[in-house]
């Protein structure tokens, strides 16, 4: 028997990975297709390609096309073994693992692009080339910036990431370092320095990189399809292998991708393949994707079989309503072709659009209606803040921090990557291997053995007071608690055993593909780290001209990128809404700012693109946010030492120019620094969870005297104040601040650990 060309992960294999099962496994397979509604129905049942599914935010998409591959397998039709699907991250691959799993399909392979090409890559490389395989280069960066330092050129660090971010564009494009000017100017990208530079700096980062005997993750992909072509026999064992092919958002396929794509299905492209897109979602193309092989794929088939799926089974009528308007103002090929989604979902909330006097009072109001939707039912994790870049989180951590609610940051450590979350994976293996382990004995069932092996970590089944290091610790240690919960109602359904043994197997699987688990935290998350995610309540923050969209589109093009980007936050959002912008940055800043103008005769009040009637269109209405603390209570604010008025954060703190003498109580300070950093230990937190270094100095320097003369210092919030109101008092009055019996002031949380 051939070995399995992708063999590797814990998930392959027709005998490896999670044993998760569907209960219906053992039926005829017309049982995989109850359920399905007409479109998906036809979906599945077209097993022989070419086939293009057209498939809009929320429909089913994925429900179709594994139940396609699984209706396949349980026909007859498709062998596991011969069935390749491959999507664009591995959260996504894991998931539809998981899916085939379940529906009893298990065997088939299911990847990310590189993953595929990686393993055939490592597998064929002796035989077509000989020798060692390259290594491959984790990040490029720290190449790239020596490739700038060898040609004499001075790069910043984010200017360095965008000089890496233009070579993995060229590359993926498949242009060659002296085509790069030509290339740019022909896109009508614009490019982060001059084209010329760039060009240099990616032929030394290429020299370099081949001198040294590394690859990157482009070459994978590149390499891969040049040995398909080169070498017909390597191919066709490839194309004997794999006769079944479906990739799923097809929208975002470059063309170094769609060219190995092309190797992998062989002369004729499409006999055995299904692709699945939305070309609304194409969000991109600054990496080199193009929906122009989705839009395409009749002209390059004209015998394929196009399903369209429209009913959305996520978001209420409310929700699909402005999502249909945002994409009706479209413009462009993608906008052509846009899928007008049907709700299928009772009536819910209007979508509430808020319009603030600056940032911070927009973080701080959206934090306090999070905490009233928590207070209402809805769970943390299925709350959502999104926003175009990433510096903008920083005033939603701050504000979600001050009221308690937990967050997770999206693109920040990986879940298996916890210090805790390898701690417990420890544990709970050796409580499997042990047959009497002291830890399980009495529990009832798999949640009640992995919570009795994680209170001995200190783990407890009510979360601590209060946000930061702790909190976040017992979330990891929830989610996997959870996960046993989940993963123990499946395998029980299933008739099959519920074990810790085969609850380590799911989580080592999980590990290899990065599949995490959900923490019970708000998400915080750009719009393009939003992809492919759903929930409850999402808040769509910052919407203003200039950051969405981004003062860098320039082109038609562009700015419909950025119009696809607003439309992919609106359709994460299942049932509550929101949509805000400030008119300044901060407070008592002045009110310049514009709503976003995909907002026009959306948002009540607003009158549509080109509407010569003034017509409004909006349903609901903008509701006024709360007045900024600086505007109601003192005005812009300026220099305390020379009158000028301030626009930085740091400096409205303070109270005066960067540049103007201080009169800061240097030991004061000091003493608050100490302070904090105690209160910061037991509470588990960060220090800038407690007060920020700007808020301490501005206490120092403009010493208060009562809770009033503190409660003027930007910063010092209502909370704060009562919470930590009486200890600064003492220390600025040169006193110590009395502690609680438990050693904790004001209410916070010793660490359990």
């Amino acid at each position: 028997m051939q070995e399995d060309l992708l063999s590797g992960s814990p998930y392959d294999g027709p005998h490896g990975g999670s044993p998760w099962a569907d209960p219906g496994a053992a039926t005829g397979p017309d049982a995989v297709l109850a359920g399905l509604d007409p479109e998906q129905r036809a979906v599945a049942t077209a097993l022989h390609g070419p086939v293009c599914v057209l498939a809009g935010a929320g429909t089913g998409k994925t429900r179709a096309i594994t139940h396609r591959i699984a209706y396949g397998v349980r026909s007859g039709v498709y062998q596991p073994q011969q069935v390749l699907a491959v999507t664009f991250t591995a959260r996504a691959a894991g998931e539809m693992r998981g899916r085939l799993r379940q529906l009893g399909a298990e065997g088939v392979q299911a990847r990310t692009f590189h993953a595929a090409a990686l393993r055939q890559l490592q597998y064929f490389w002796p035989r077509a080339v000989g020798g060692p395989v390259p290594q491959l280069l984790e990040r490029k960066v720290q190449l790239v910036a020596e490739a700038a330092g060898r040609c004499g050129l001075r790069v910043q660090r984010t200017e360095l990431r965008d000089l890496t971010a233009e070579i993995e564009w060229a590359k993926v494009t498949q242009t060659a370092p002296e085509d790069y000017p030509a290339a740019v100017a022909k896109s009508g990208r614009e490019a982060p320095r001059d084209p010329a530079e760039t060009a240099q700096v990616y032929r030394v980062y290429e020299e370099t990189k081949s001198r040294r005997g590394s690859i990157d993750f482009e070459d994978v992909l590149l390499l891969t399809a040049a040995i398909l072509e080169d070498r017909p026999d390597i191919a066709d064992q490839v194309r004997t292998q794999y006769r079944h092919f479906t990739v799923d958002e097809y929208q975002d396929v470059s063309p170094l991708q769609q060219r190995l794509l092309d190797q992998w299905t062989g002369p004729g492209g499409g006999a055995s393949l299904c692709v699945v897109g939305d070309a609304s979602q194409t969000i991109y193309s600054f990496t080199g994707a193009t929906p122009d092989y989705l839009l395409n794929f009749r002209g390059r088939h004209p015998e394929a079989t196009v399903v369209k799926l429209v009913r959305d089974y996520r978001s209420t009528p409310q929700v699909v309503h402005l999502a249909n308007g945002l994409l009706a103002q479209a413009r462009g090929e993608a906008a052509r072709h846009r899928l007008e989604l049907v709700s299928q979902r009772e009536n819910g909330p209007e979508p509430v659009y808020t319009e603030y006097d600056d940032e911070p009072t927009e973080a701080e109001t959206t934090a306090r209606r999070i905490k009233d939707l928590l207070a209402a039912g809805v769970r943390a994790s299925e709350i959502a803040v999104l926003f175009r870049t990433n510096g903008q989180s920083e005033v939603y951590e701050q504000a979600l921090a001050d009221l308690d609610i937990p967050y997770q940051l999206k693109g920040a450590e990986r879940f298996f990557e916890r210090p805790e979350v390898r701690d417990a994976g420890v544990l709970l293996r050796g409580a499997a291997r042990a047959a009497d382990d002291p830890l399980t004995a009495g529990a009832p069932d798999l949640a009640g053995q992995v919570r009795a092996v994680l209170a001995s970590r200190g783990f407890t089944p009510e979360p601590p007071a209060g946000s930061g290091a702790v909190r976040d610790r017992w979330e990891s240690l929830a989610a996997l608690v959870r996960l046993a919960e989940e993963f123990g109602r499946t395998r029980t359904a299933a008739g099959q055993t519920a074990d810790l043994a085969a609850y380590v197997a799911e989580l080592d699987a999980r590990a290899a593909a990065q599949h995490a688990p959900a923490v019970e935290g708000v998400t915080l998350a750009s719009l393009h780290a939003a992809k492919g995610l759903e929930w409850d309540a999402v808040f769509l923050v910052g919407l203003t001209e200039g950051t969405l969209p981004i003062i860098y589109a320039k082109t038609d093009e562009q700015v419909e990128e950025e119009r696809r980007l607003l439309y992919v936050g609106v359709t994460r959002a299942r049932k509550h809404l929101s949509l805000s912008w400030a008119l300044s940055r901060s407070p008592g800043g002045r009110a310049s700012r514009k709503p976003s103008r995909f907002l026009d005769g959306l948002r009540p009040g607003s009158s549509a693109p080109g509407s010569r009637s003034g017509a409004r269109s909006g349903r609901g209405s903008v509701e006024p946010g709360e007045r900024s603390a600086a505007r109601r209570a003192r005005g812009p604010v300026k220099c305390r030492v020379c009158g000028k008025a301030l626009t930085e954060a740091v400096e409205r703190k303070l109270r005066r120019c960067e540049d103007c003498p201080s009169t800061m109580d240097e030991a004061l300070y000091e003493r608050l620094r100490e302070w904090r950093a105690r209160q910061a230990r037991k509470q588990g937190a960060p220090a800038y969870v407690v007060f920020t270094d700007a808020t301490l100095m501005a206490i120092a320097e403009d010493v208060p005297a009562s809770r009033q003369d503190l409660a003027l210092i930007s910063g010092v919030g209502a909370m704060k104040l009562d919470k930590y109101g009486a200890a600064v008092l003492s220390l600025c009055a040169g006193e110590e601040p009395e502690e609680d019996p438990d050693g904790v002031e004001d209410g916070g949380s010793v660490d359990p650990a």
